[in-house]
């Protein structure tokens, strides 16, 4: 089988050193823009500073406006968000704490009963011949991981949370001196949240597998069968941050469109409007805290899904730490990958127009991609024996190096087409956006048939891609092979993510500087960095919805095998109606979530609406509308119906595992896997075409889209409905539909122990 090039000691000291360089960086980039006061200050001017001659002046003090009163106007904008969204995050935080604590209790008396509570050793699962650890350690274990990840998840999102709403109103100062300074603040950001999520979920992966291995010793089935709580903390978490955080931000989104622009025929984000900071707060909320938590559960699951098959595999059989290692030395290399990339976006090539903001943040996933595949061979090359076995549904398979080099890039390429395939149809640079805005001619009922069209549509390329990559993984290496296909897809995340956090705070900078009365040209630039961001969004949303496919599939090859499955056949009825019900379950989730935003914002609109009637002065500016109770309304609804969606993914894994046993629970899996992913691809780009349609007539940059315009006009009135439509479906339902395949098929794998011996109760009686 032969031995790898990196040693146990090298592997041991290059992952935590690539995490703590990736820790680094973030703070650096922190460092770099929290040079950008929000004090009124005059910088001293040096010849540095003067790379356009004078041009450097701010565009305010040209036009005459009081600076000083315009950044603090900015910096109490900045406040009453960020107290918005910390407040909402720590009220959300209590509930899930509670739900975090009980969850912990289920795993460790569910597996811990696997042998009644037993201290004594045990046979091990897939060798017979060799003693154990006890399933009660396994449980105890299990538990500890579930809330590590639990807390790394919700650690990851708060930060991200923390970091946005401290650059946003320093992104609409910058905005005052040109463009390119403002996308730089606004990338920065970004780039401080994905960087610190990534380098913090693989140093706490890292160091969980390290003190495990002190109590487990040589019971590798069992350590890496005790991590996979980590994946389930992760993601669990992250269901509750998407729904919530996803209901947060629609409610008010819609509840200020719907009365602001339609009735009322004021501007977005207009001071005037009620419900303004709540939209911006659920920005906040939403894509960032939500999107970071849902991000990391993939990363975390993937890595956990992998090490599984692989501690049954060569790796885990023979002891080789380095190669059992691989999915964290993709990871590590990932960070090292993504700071190069960064760098081009902030140090070496400077945005210094308006149409180089799309791109730029484009180029960003061409240059990782491409780093990324020599960064992958290299690591195949280093850290893989030449060849070596994968554990198959009780077989071992012959593997080489090259082949799961192959497997990896597969998933990391599938990755960028996804994405690509996703700005094609989400960007209204492209005739499919365009055609979607010329349909507003005729009304919003024609937008919205053109915008389903086209959300279903959008999903052909993108699940051909998902399955080339698992056909070309599983051929080579079998569930590990699809396993580091999902981490290929993942291996860029820092970038992913900044590329992803950089569009809401963009969003929130125009909303700041709308707020703050600033002038129509910074808010032209700051709408510029928004609807770049729009599509990116897009495209990170893509991403996750591609990899949480295979990072499931992957988890239910480890969940079949553990449960000791060898054959799932679909012709059996204990397979086939778990089949089909496990593909309705993501539309029972899409019409809770959709419903739950809906009722919300319906109180929200009926607060907007009594506030404009009944509060003397509002419309004409001279009093101050009521932020607060808007901002009560969103938590309180997004709090009480984040419940549900969350106790319907969480429950049925275990209703079907204890009622119906291992085989039904495969089907529920497989399932809901097919259909999740077509509802979540489509909703999203259908909701993300709305709203840049919305866009392309707002900006009226062609002549096609002056036709349609100006803001206020029929077919623009109609492309707000649209646009409202797809909220839910682009911010709530879709991207939460990923999380949902993905914690069944990883709590299926937690719990699969006990489903085994105790589980199908149903078909025992009957």
């Amino acid at each position: 089988m032969g031995s790898t090039l990196l040693s146990e000691l090298a592997t041991e000291i290059l992952v935590p050193v690539c995490a703590v360089v990736g820790i680094i960086f973030s703070l650096f980039q922190w460092f770099i823009v929290s040079r950008v006061r929000l004090t009124h200050e005059r910088p001293p001017s040096s010849n540095s500073d003067k790379k356009n001659g004078f041009n450097d002046y701010l565009i305010e003090e040209e036009e005459g406006i009081n600076d000083q009163s315009v950044v603090a106007k900015c910096a109490d904008i900045q406040s009453a968000i960020s107290e918005g969204a910390t407040s909402f995050l720590f009220t959300e935080y209590q509930y899930v704490g509670v739900f975090m604590i009980a969850f912990a209790i289920l795993i460790f008396l569910f597996l811990g009963s696997v042998e009644g509570f037993s201290t004594k050793g045990q046979a091990c699962t897939y060798d017979q011949q060799r003693m154990c650890k006890p399933a009660l350690a396994t449980a105890a274990f299990s538990t500890v991981s579930f809330l590590l990840g639990a807390i790394t998840s919700v650690l990851s999102g708060f930060l991200g949370m923390k970091i946005a709403t401290y650059a946003n109103a320093r992104t609409t100062l910058e905005a005052r001196k040109s463009v390119g300074k403002a996308f730089i603040v606004a990338f920065r950001s970004g780039a401080v949240m994905g960087f610190l999520l990534a380098a913090n979920g693989l140093l706490v992966l890292f160091i969980a597998i390290n003190l495990f291995k002190l109590y487990y010793g040589d019971d590798w089935e069992g350590l890496f069968e005790a991590i996979t709580g980590y994946g389930l903390g992760g993601s669990s978490m992250a269901l509750f941050g998407r729904v919530g955080g996803g209901i947060y931000t629609k409610a008010a989104d819609v509840g200020a469109d719907l009365v602001g622009k339609v009735e009322r025929n004021i501007p977005e984000d207009d001071p005037r409007n009620p419900a303004v900071i709540a939209d911006n707060v659920g920005d906040n909320v939403g894509d960032i805290a939500g999107m970071g938590s849902d991000l990391f559960g993939s990363y975390a699951e993937s890595s956990c899904a992998a090490l599984v098959v692989a501690s049954i595999s060569s790796f885990g059989v023979n002891h080789e730490f380095t190669s059992m290692l691989y999915p964290l030395l993709i990871s590590s290399i990932g960070i090292l990958v993504c700071l190069i990339t960064t760098l081009f976006a902030t140090d070496f090539f400077e945005v210094k127009a308006v149409k180089e903001i799309e791109p730029s943040l484009k180029k960003q996933l061409i240059i990782s991609t491409v780093l990324m595949t020599v960064g992958i061979a290299i690591v195949s090359w280093i850290g893989l024996p030449s060849s070596f076995t994968i554990y198959n549904f009780g077989a071992q398979k012959v593997v080489k190096n090259w082949q799961l080099f192959l497997c990896v890039a597969v998933g990391l390429w599938a990755g960028l087409i996804i994405g690509f395939v996703t700005e094609y149809y989400t960007s209204n640079a492209y005739s499919p956006v365009q055609d979607v805005a010329d349909s507003c001619r005729t009304g919003a009922a024609t937008n919205v048939i053109f915008g389903l069209a086209l959300g279903y549509k959008s999903v052909i390329i993108p699940i051909f891609a998902i399955a080339v990559s698992i056909f070309v993984s599983f051929s080579f290496a079998a569930m590990y092979g699809i396993a580091v296909a999902a981490l290929g897809m993942l291996s860029t995340i820092a970038t992913g993510l900044a590329i992803d956090a950089y569009g809401p705070i963009s969003d929130n900078a125009g909303g700041i500087a709308e707020m703050a009365g600033m002038s129509h040209r910074i808010r032209e630039r700051t709408d510029a960095l928004d609807a770049a961001g729009n599509t990116t969004a897009a495209i990170g949303k893509g991403f996750a919805i591609g990899s949480a496919a295979l990072v499931s599939l992957a988890l239910f090859g480890a969940f079949v095998s553990r449960a000791g499955i060898t054959t799932v056949d679909v012709l059996t009825p204990k397979v086939f109606i778990g089949l089909i019900v496990g593909a309705m379950l993501p539309y029972w989730f899409s019409a809770m979530t959709m419903k739950s935003v809906g009722s919300a914002a319906l109180k929200m609109v009926e607060e907007v609406r009594r506030q404009f009637n009944t509060i003397p002065g509002l419309m004409e500016g001279t009093t101050k509308p009521d932020y607060a109770t808007c901002v009560k309304i969103s938590t309180d609804a997004s709090i009480k119906e984040m419940i549900p969606p969350g106790a319907l993914v969480m429950l049925t894994p275990l209703i079907v595992g204890i009622l119906f046993g291992v085989e039904t629970l495969s089907g529920v899996l497989a399932g809901s896997l097919v259909s999740g992913v077509q509802i979540a691809i489509s909703a999203s780009n259908t909701g993300g075409a709305w709203d840049n349609a919305k866009k392309y007539i707002e900006a009226g940059a062609s002549e096609h889209a002056r036709t349609l315009g100006p803001k206020g006009s029929e077919p623009h009135k109609a492309a707000v409905i649209g646009d409202t439509i797809g909220d839910p479906l682009k911010d709530t339902s879709g991207p939460s539909l990923n999380i949902l395949i993905k914690l069944m098929a990883v709590e299926s794998l937690v719990f699969a122990p006990f489903f085994a011996t105790h589980g199908g109760l149903l078909f025992k009686i009957f």
